[in-house]
């Protein structure tokens, strides 16, 4: 029988970690990897985690890198404090790893926002794969690569992103300066068409492609709150080329 394996990452989650480990409670494995929280974070896991680790944090990518070579299971899922398993995403999972047809699932994500699922501005990510050959790139919006092709599950993860509009825009200048670092040890470079054409475009997408608009005013705000997010991210990269961080 395959061995599941869950790793949910965290930084002062104290309001929402014990739903998330609940909702995952039927794996083989928790491995709770905490960025040195200061709320009730690690006494909150310690209860149900099957490995609790505390790492500085540097970038998403080597925080679950990191939890990665601690995995015992044949498959990993990864799983945010703010993220719930289903139980019909639960038996889908169970049911996948005994016969699966790939070496790794996305699953779709509807947000949670302004007190409503978001299902036109949801997205699908790759969350489940063999721990064999798995790793993550990239210091924000990671990547999970893993070897072999990749399907994507039917039923879907609750994402409860919305905490209040201060804290997602906070996480989006989080995010921005992240994104903007990463470019700069890139050489590139920010232009005008950077600044105004990329956040419209990205609105454009959120809004209209995606079917934003079917979702009310919390569709708008979503979309206006990612294109203020591209904005901050070449603003910051202005910044950082002038050396006025």
């Amino acid at each position: 029988m395959p061995k599941l394996t869950v790793i949910i990452p965290t930084f002062n989650e104290e309001a929402y970690l014990e739903d998330a480990l609940f909702s995952v409670s039927f794996a083989d494995e928790i491995i709770v990897v905490d960025s040195f929280s200061k709320d009730k974070t690690p006494e909150i896991a310690q209860k149900y985690a099957t490995k609790f680790l505390q790492r500085k944090f540097d970038n998403f990518s080597n925080q679950k890198n990191f939890a990665l070579k601690e995995a015992t299971g044949d498959w990993v899922l990864f799983v945010d404090a703010d993220e719930r398993v289903t139980h019909t995403l639960e038996a889908e999972i169970k049911k996948i790893i005994q016969n699966p047809k790939h070496c790794g699932y996305k699953i779709n994500f509807p947000h949670f926002y302004m007190n409503r699922f978001l299902y036109h501005h949801s997205d699908d990510v790759l969350r489940l794969v063999k721990r064999e050959g798995a790793s993550f790139s990239g210091k924000v919006h990671e990547k999970l690569h893993c070897e072999g092709s990749i399907g994507k599950l039917k039923n879907k993860m609750l994402h409860f992103t919305y905490k209040g509009l201060d804290s997602y825009i906070s996480k989006k200048e989080s995010y921005a300066w992240f994104q903007a670092q990463q470019q700069f040890e890139k050489g590139k470079k920010a232009t005008w068409f950077h600044l105004f054409f990329k956040p419209a475009y990205r609105f454009f997408r959120s809004f209209i492609l995606k079917g934003g608009f079917r979702d009310g005013v919390p569709g708008l705000t979503v979309a206006a709150v990612n294109a203020y997010g591209v904005f901050e991210r070449y603003v910051k990269l202005m910044l950082l080329k002038k050396g006025m961080r």
